[in-house]
């Protein structure tokens, strides 16, 4: 074995992103609440978009909520890749979107988005 280093980071690095994709719901519901000043878990629109579906929908389509331009351009479908980069840094993975509000730590980040996984998918 040549790089015995660069074998165990690349293994780490897959360590971790199992661990980010499988996070847990039940933190993720607590950790929400935190969410919940703007957001819904259900279908109903606040400040921001109701988020019950949100997961598998494509950015920027929720019913009845009115985006930023930048969100409506965006248009991917929200899934853990997504999610993690926009909860990181919302205004650099959509800029102009209205979303400020970040979310630092990974772990937290697979939780909530475990718990948005949970709400079910469109």
């Amino acid at each position: 074995m040549r790089h015995p280093l660069s074998l165990a980071l690349i293994l780490s690095a897959a360590i971790v992103s199992t661990a980010a994709a499988h996070g847990n719901a039940d933190h993720g519901k607590t950790l929400f609440s935190r969410c919940a000043a703007c957001h819904a878990a259900t279908d109903q629109n606040k400040v921001g978009p109701g988020l019950a579906g949100v997961f598998g929908r494509p950015a920027g389509t929720a019913p009845n909520f009115r985006y930023s331009k930048a969100m409506i351009a965006y248009a991917k479908p929200w899934d853990e890749q997504t999610l993690d980069g926009f909860l990181t840094a919302p205004a650099k993975a959509i800029p102009g979107t209205s979303m400020t509000i970040a979310v630092s730590k990974a772990s937290d980040r697979a939780d909530i988005i475990a718990y948005l996984k949970s709400l079910g998918s469109p």
